[in-house]
């Protein structure tokens, strides 16, 4: 890796401590609370990646595993692995991943930059972090499908207005760096001649 991913990987695991360290909200009935974090692991993926996005949630997962307290609520340790949220832990470096690959083959022509990448990190909230999340809950409060997809549901609207935030503030940071996921190529305009 080079010296610059070396920076940039733990300090988009920072931003996702930081934020999940954010005061929480605890729905009456939710036994997960509604945090940040989604939006750091995003972000992570629509700026870095999807190598570094994936390793920046994957050294967040590290970080707490090892007993840093830097989970929802200060948790730590293995023992959030028994707890209904594992699903959406374990997904965040898979939505990173997916979030930063979809972001790096995206057009430079068509639809907005901001739209697009919301459309990434939406797609990699649906396929991730909700799919997991659900599974999570099914298992560990050994509940049905029906059940946990009606608590997942309440954090759909969130995390809508999250990856709104994350596209606008991912695409000025593109704005601001071009060349942070390297170069990628335009499709050829009507004025460049065909390869032979």
């Amino acid at each position: 890796m080079k010296p610059r991913d070396l920076a940039l990987i733990p300090a988009f695991t920072a931003l996702i401590v930081v934020c999940a360290l954010l005061p929480a909200i605890h729905v009456a009935g939710m036994s997960v609370p509604i945090t940040l974090q989604t939006f750091a692991v995003m972000l992570a993926g629509a700026v870095l990646g999807a190598k570094r996005g994936f390793l920046a949630a994957l050294l967040y997962l590290a970080l707490g595993f090892a007993g840093l307290p830097v989970f929802a609520d200060g948790a730590s340790g293995l023992a959030v692995l028994a707890g209904p949220s594992v699903g959406y832990l374990v997904a965040f470096p898979l939505a990173a991943g997916l979030c930063g690959l979809l972001v790096e083959r995206l057009p430079r022509r068509g639809l907005p930059q901001p739209v697009l990448i919301f459309l990434a990190g939406l797609i990699a909230s649906a396929v991730f972090t909700h799919t997991l999340g659900i599974l999570g809950m099914m298992w560990r409060l050994d509940i049905p499908f029906g059940a946990a997809f009606k608590l997942d549901i309440v954090f759909w609207p969130g995390d809508v207005l999250k990856n709104v935030l994350m596209a606008v503030v991912a695409t000025a940071v593109h704005r601001a760096f071009p060349d942070l996921l390297g170069r990628r190529r335009s499709a050829p305009s009507s004025a460049e001649p065909a390869a032979a």
